[in-house]
């Protein structure tokens, strides 16, 4: 695995005003911001591809890259479920240096990365390498820590963490289904509409600086309690091949709406007037680019 840090440090000069001028303040609709059209680079499922538990059982005692693999090339054949690829809408406010009132409204994937179909589907936990792989090569971002809490606070559905014994096996295949059908039978007790919008389940796989600065490791954020704090502070404890069954992938569209007008994320995230309502640690150089050193 290469981590390419060099490449990523450079950040966009100041673009917000001119954006800003671009997208003057305007209602954003929910009902076209989100459409179809940001998944269309997700293949369509094949008609007999496994169902999610087909495919975890035959990797029961599989672990690691080797997991981690298998899942990819599942996900990028288009196995995943329908639900997925319906898009919800997440909005982060924030103020420019002028006082300037913006609202950037992300697109998110409404439960964490699936395979399967709707009626049997498994959320799949994979090292940083094959999340940022699946991200790129599908046309997304992975989510950064205040994206996360968004969100968490506008989720229609919140799932209570459901921590498991710690201990050697927590990055086994048989802790990932335990804990999966956990939270479906948690998830059932709110809300059995698959594409609302859910959080709290899991940690999350994030994008922040501290990558750069920490090549090789994995940063992971969230898993948020009922009343909306983090179990999991950012953290780059882990290598960047670690899994466990508590982290989830989250998929955010490159596509985002400065005060509905559409913006490419990645520049947001790179502009020094606009970056802190997103990122909430300041600007991330070329999000895209970044994704793409890490596998």
């Amino acid at each position: 695995m290469l981590f390419r840090t060099t490449l990523f440090r450079t950040v966009a000069p100041v673009l917000g005003a001119a954006l800003i001028a671009l997208a003057p303040a305007g209602p954003v609709s929910a009902s076209t911001s989100c459409d179809a059209p940001l998944t269309r680079d997700i293949p369509h499922r094949a008609a007999r591809a496994p169902s999610g538990s087909a495919v975890m059982q035959e990797l029961m005692n599989t672990g690691g890259g080797a997991r981690d693999a298998a899942i990819v090339t599942q996900v990028l054949s288009g196995n995943l479920p329908a639900f997925l690829r319906t898009l919800k809408p997440v909005t982060l406010s924030g103020k420019l240096a002028d006082g300037q009132q913006v609202r950037v409204t992300i697109c998110v994937t409404p439960d964490y990365l699936s395979v399967g179909d709707d009626r049997d589907y498994v959320r799949v936990p994979m090292g940083l390498a094959a999340a940022a792989r699946v991200a790129s090569e599908l046309g997304f971002l992975l989510p950064t820590p205040r994206m996360v809490d968004a969100i968490y606070s506008q989720a229609a559905v919140h799932v209570a963490p459901s921590p498991m014994t710690p201990g050697s096996k927590m990055a086994s295949t048989a802790y990932l289904l335990e804990h999966d059908r956990t939270v479906d039978r948690q998830r059932s007790q709110v809300s059995r509409e698959a594409g609302a919008l859910t959080a709290g389940q899991k940690k999350d796989i994030v994008l922040t600086n501290r990558l750069l600065s920490k090549p090789g490791r994995v940063a992971i954020y969230g898993w948020h309690r009922p009343n909306g704090k983090p179990i999991q502070p950012l953290s780059t404890v882990h290598g960047a091949g670690y899994a466990d069954y508590s982290h989830g992938v989250r998929l955010i569209s490159r596509t985002a709406y400065l005060n509905g007008k559409q913006v490419d994320l990645n520049q947001i995230m790179q502009d020094r007037a606009l970056a802190s309502i997103v990122t909430g640690e300041g600007p991330i150089g070329n999000a895209e680019r970044l994704l793409a050193g890490l596998y």
